[in-house]
């Protein structure tokens, strides 16, 4: 069975990690889950403002509905009859 060596430098094991490379890798691991935190904030909060918006649609393309069946309304009785709406539109 072949076996990938890696090269000397690469060969360490935990317990051969010094007191300083361990701090290292500890405030890295910190660096990034403190990252992490603040992304999912964001992801959070960016969520609610889509939220936000969508139900802002919604309630604008509701109002653009009854405005528009307003007009249609008026303007099939008050109108005269060359600014009418045929019956087929």
């Amino acid at each position: 069975m072949y076996c990938a060596r890696l090269p000397q430098a690469r060969q360490a094991t935990l317990g051969d990690v010094s007191s300083q490379e361990s701090k290292d890798l500890s405030a890295r691991l910190e660096d990034l889950e403190s990252r992490f935190a603040f992304q999912e904030e964001l992801v959070r909060q960016l969520d609610d403002v889509v939220r936000a918006q969508a139900d802002q649609i919604d309630n604008l393309e509701r109002e653009v509905l009854k405005i528009r069946t307003e007009m249609t309304h008026s303007l099939e009785e008050e109108a005269p009859m060359e600014e009418q709406v045929p019956p087929h539109y």
